[in-house]
């Protein structure tokens, strides 16, 4: 199974995302910002990755990210805010909080989702993908 991460926005305040499954999205995610790839202050590289599910003495049933280039221990996860991330994915169902605080919420669900889809199954390939914004001149104006 293929499950895509596409990242949508990046900012000094996170690195927000949507997952999906044969292009149909059902999640949304929360990293820590792009720092150089840096264990627990960075989100990981795009790229395609294989996550191997295990049980963290932390977090539970979950999956781990492997094969980062310099990293480990990059798991999905319940959690609402880019502190609770730990450099890894956080996993919900609505983007919250402020302009200045941005966070996510209902991550209980959100994960729950992620794991009922991956019931009975060990792996999956993870493919992250960085989605440029939209030209100024496709940008929508309100």
């Amino acid at each position: 199974m293929k499950i895509e991460l596409l990242r949508v926005g990046q900012s000094n305040r996170g690195t927000f995302g949507v997952l999906r499954q044969q292009e149909i999205p059902f999640a949304l995610t929360l990293e820590r910002p792009w720092v150089d790839n840096q264990a627990n202050i960075s989100c990981i590289p795009a790229g395609s990755y294989t996550c191997q599910r295990i049980r963290s003495p932390k977090f539970g049933d979950t999956f781990e990210v492997t094969n980062v280039p310099n990293r480990s221990h990059v798991l999905f996860h319940k959690g609402n805010t880019v502190e609770d991330t730990h450099g890894c994915i956080l996993v919900a169902e609505e983007f919250s909080g402020t302009f200045d605080h941005p966070m996510l919420a209902s991550s209980q669900r959100g994960f729950g989702e992620l794991m009922q889809l991956l019931d009975g199954r060990t792996t999956f390939e993870l493919v992250i993908m960085d989605v440029p914004a939209l030209p100024e001149r496709l940008s929508v104006r309100i």
